[in-house]
């Protein structure tokens, strides 16, 4: 299965999105550890991973050991959305979390494991040729008129 990597460039604030292959080179690295960018196609590239999900959406986490999905009892941090349901006269509002509250969430450990769809990379040491040139903008499609597409 391929991966998408999300590569972001801290410097010019962009991201870049690719899709890779080969499985093997991320498969058993752990969130933190640094890579050369030689393996995607970014020559004089360092990138170090910064986390992922898995093919339902599930975060991986730095705190946890491990590939295997779990399910843990948080207050704050990857995975874990601070906001709660509240229904008042028939509609629901959302509303910041009360003191001390608690949810149970499933997040990923900080390996990835073959399961793992998207893994966000950022740039560490740059290369000779710049991100812009390797990924171009994609072009924009042009819209037809509502005119003319309804005829």
């Amino acid at each position: 299965m391929a991966f998408k990597l999300v590569i972001s460039d801290p410097k010019s604030g962009k991201s870049f999105q690719k899709e890779f292959e080969q499985t093997g080179i991320l498969v058993g690295k752990k969130i933190g550890e640094t890579l050369s960018g030689e393996a995607f196609g970014l020559s004089g590239y360092e990138l170090q991973i910064t986390g992922g999900s898995d093919k339902i959406g599930v975060p991986m986490r730095k705190d946890v050991e491990g590939a295997a999905s779990r399910r843990l009892l948080l207050t704050k941090g990857v995975g874990y959305r601070a906001k709660f349901k509240i229904k008042k006269d028939g509609k629901v509002w959302y509303d910041a979390e009360p003191a001390g509250a608690r949810k149970k969430k499933r997040v990923r450990g900080n390996t990835i494991g073959p399961e793992m769809i998207q893994v966000n990379l950022i740039v560490v040491k740059a290369g000779h040729t710049s991100l812009d040139k390797i990924f171009p903008p994609k072009e924009k499609k042009e819209e037809k008129p509502a005119e003319l597409a309804k005829a």
